[in-house]
């Protein structure tokens, strides 16, 4: 098998998604913006490159020599179509073959409100356009944000703002979705497919936020609001709307028009899906909202 090309390798997707297949004994290319936050990755033998899916000079040659490129989606919501289509035309041009990108769960639904969504979109449309070979990997919301970004928060607080309603998600670990990038990667037969990456049970954030509470015996409220209510929380806590006005000093680095349509796609349904994708290409069930409510509980206020 040739080289795998890895982008976003200092992240947390990306690092352990090389380390998986260095373990696995594959050839990786770590591309990274920051290339001294790889160096253990180099250490193990992978070619660690300097990439930037900003600026287009260069990328190609980040590129050559890969057969297979994880294209993980980049954390600038709204800049995402030209960042990835910077790197699909790179990888076209460097020879890769197949190009396996982390998606959004339900984001193909008609009338999805989710602004993430719309990046994911275009650039599930950008690759097939391509001619390249691609497999669309739809992850849902990570367990990890639940655990972390959310309960840290409403355990401080005490309640909870929400306008996801009860509208249900399959809320699933990184490390699956990850484990899935891997052996999609890894595997043959997965080319020109998309995969709904979900966890094992559909949960309601009220629920999930309940179950934070019968683990922690710390009361949390959930006070039900529409998208309006969210914006003005987000408002009032310094958050940006759109993340084109985001900059290197906003104290929230998300804008919220993200957070709020995506709160809003959970409750109208669009995340409503349930799918066995992961055990099936990875032969092993997906961890339960629990196990890694239980990793990060060390983390929650006492």
């Amino acid at each position: 098998m040739g080289k795998i090309i890895v982008s976003g390798a200092s992240g947390q997707f990306g690092h352990a998604a090389a380390s998986q297949l260095l373990d696995m004994g594959e050839d990786v290319i770590a591309l990274s913006r920051s290339t001294d936050k790889v160096a253990d990755l180099a250490a193990r033998g992978a070619e660690v490159r300097a990439a930037d899916f900003d600026s287009p000079d260069g990328l190609e040659d980040a590129m050559a020599g890969g057969e297979k490129l994880l294209l993980i989606s980049t954390t600038m919501v709204g800049q995402r179509p030209r960042q990835h289509g910077n790197a699909i035309n790179a990888a076209k041009a460097a020879g890769v073959k197949h190009v396996v990108y982390t998606s959004l769960l339900g984001v193909r639904k008609p009338g999805n409100p989710s602004v993430e969504g719309f990046d994911h979109i275009a650039t599930e449309e950008l690759l097939e356009d391509s001619g390249l070979a691609y497999t669309f990997l739809r992850n849902s919301l990570y367990a990890e944000a639940v655990a972390t970004a959310m309960a840290i928060p409403a355990l401080i607080a005490g309640s909870k703002m929400e306008n996801a309603g009860n509208g249900r998600v399959p809320i699933i670990s990184r490390d699956d979705c990850v484990a899935m990038a891997v052996a999609v990667l890894t595997q043959d037969g997965h080319e020109n497919k998309a995969y709904e990456v979900s966890g094992p049970d559909l949960w309601t954030l009220p629920d999930a936020m309940a179950l934070v509470s019968e683990m922690t015996g710390k009361a949390i409220t959930i006070e039900q609001v529409d998208e309006e209510g969210m914006y003005q929380y987000f408002d009032s806590i310094g958050a940006v709307r759109k993340s084109a006005d985001l900059t290197p000093d906003t104290p929230i680095p998300w804008a919220s028009e993200g957070m709020v349509t995506f709160g809003q796609s959970i409750r109208e349904g669009f995340m409503y899906i349930d799918s066995d994708a992961v055990e099936r290409v990875t032969g092993k069930k997906p961890r339960s909202l629990r196990s890694v409510f239980e990793q990060y509980q060390d983390q929650w206020p006492k």
